[in-house]
């Protein structure tokens, strides 16, 4: 998915920086005490709209999401699936399941008692998601083709500036900033590119509903404000 960075879209990023300026300087003047959070790797966020994380493993399917079904030693019953808008998936012999809010071991988990009830002896069942196509990731700024794009598979941060067809010449490298929320918290992180590219820090994984935006070199809006105020050995900081 490559929206063409038209007058209208154009329109739509400003409106949603704007957002996110408005949230950032609300809470430099409101007030709010600014936490930071250890070095930890990189938590998941709690929910998105789609879904529910519980942890890095345990990713709960949704609509439109694509995935593989394995059946170790059967070939014929070994397919790709989407689940539909109701969250269910239709396999054969066992017909329609409501895979929709399910993890990947607990799909698994009921394709195997499914297959074991009659059809199958000892069944070996895997589940891997090929699309996250229920989840959106948010680009905004500094780079080439900003909009909101499908999680197609396991993303970077590095690989998602690659989806917007990389930094444009504006860009700011110090100045990367990921808004994410977690425990019901809006949090942001703010990354550096070339710590990223030499890879001294973590490049982070990125989830559904996640937002990444860009601050162009030079600026003066209150993201720059943020970043150059955010504590250097801030990794998560609370808005």
């Amino acid at each position: 998915m490559s929206p063409p960075p038209d007058a209208t879209f154009r329109r739509f990023s400003g409106l949603c920086i704007l957002i996110l300026l408005l949230l950032l300087l609300g809470a430099c003047r409101g007030g709010y005490a600014t936490r930071v959070v250890g070095g930890e790797s990189l938590p998941p966020p709690d929910t998105t709209e789609q879904g529910v994380y519980k942890g890095l493993n345990e990713y709960r399917l949704g609509p439109q999401d694509l995935i593989e079904v394995s059946v170790f030693g059967v070939e014929q019953l070994s397919q790709a699936v989407r689940v539909n808008s109701n969250g269910q998936i239709s396999l054969p012999l066992v017909g329609a399941i409501s895979a929709g809010g399910m993890t990947i071991s607990e799909l698994e988990a009921e394709l195997t008692t499914r297959y074991a009830e009659g059809f199958l002896q000892n069944p070996q069942v895997s589940v891997f998601v090929k699309e996250y196509a229920s989840q959106r990731l948010t680009i905004e700024g500094a780079v080439r083709e900003p909009g909101i794009y499908p999680l197609t598979g396991r993303t970077t941060l590095l690989q998602g500036i690659a989806i917007a067809k990389g930094l444009d010449q504006l860009a700011d490298l110090s100045g990367i900033v990921l808004f994410r929320t977690i425990n019901g918290q809006k949090m942001a992180a703010i990354y550096n590119m070339r710590d990223l590219r030499s890879g001294r820090v973590e490049d982070p994984v990125l989830y559904g509903d996640d937002v990444v935006v860009v601050e162009q070199s030079g600026s003066k809006t209150a993201l720059r404000r943020f970043i150059e105020s955010a504590p250097a050995a801030a990794l998560w900081l609370a808005l």
